[in-house]
């Protein structure tokens, strides 16, 4: 059968189909399934994708609430600072108030003044100390203590004979006053020196 053309087998008449390791049907399955399989890992990936992107947002969620809560407390113990600041300073204002009362109380005069006058204005000076002392300010005791130079301001030295009294104040010009730790006003005192 020459010059035909055509490829017989050798054992029939039939038309010689070459072989393949596949058959029509598998070959379209394959596809399918190897389109399928690119899918679902295209689809794993942008799944890690995705969660990757949730675990970096949520990390930046959690610093970002760190960070608000942290300026939180810094403005909240910046104010509570600026509030005692003020009021410390308010205190500091009525110092000198307190000096005059005591100044007018301690004149030699103060006891020939009318008695009812006299009450009122030590009521007045009470007063005024009970708002010193409910803004946390005390006076700094000084007559009778030893020189301290991170209390008390030595205006003067006063020569005494008894050793024992050396660097003791021995009187007080003016009060001091503290706030908690921070001296607000030393205390202007006399120191007594042996000779």
């Amino acid at each position: 059968m020459k010059g035909t053309g055509k490829k017989h087998n050798l054992h029939s008449d039939e038309e010689f189909i070459p072989e393949t390791d596949t058959a029509p049907e598998d070959i379209e399955l394959e596809d399918v399934e190897g389109t399928e399989a690119g899918k679902i890992r295209q689809l794993r990936k942008k799944l890690a994708d995705a969660e990757e992107e949730r675990r970096k947002t949520l990390e930046d969620l959690q610093r970002t609430k760190a960070d608000f809560l942290n300026s939180k407390k810094r403005l909240e113990e910046g104010l509570q600072h600026d509030r005692e600041r003020i009021a410390l300073s308010h205190a500091e204002s009525l110092l000198p108030l307190a000096d005059s009362f005591e100044a007018a109380m301690g004149d030699a005069n103060w006891e020939e003044c009318d008695e009812k006058w006299r009450k009122g204005v030590e009521g007045i000076y009470a007063q005024l100390i009970n708002i010193l002392k409910g803004s946390g300010v005390t006076p700094i005791s000084a007559e009778g203590m030893p020189f301290d130079p991170h209390l008390h301001d030595a205006v003067s030295n006063l020569e005494v004979d008894d050793p024992s009294q050396n660097d003791i104040v021995i009187s007080v010009l003016q009060k001091g006053y503290t706030a908690g730790k921070k001296v607000l006003r030393h205390a202007k005192v006399v120191v007594g020196i042996t000779k």
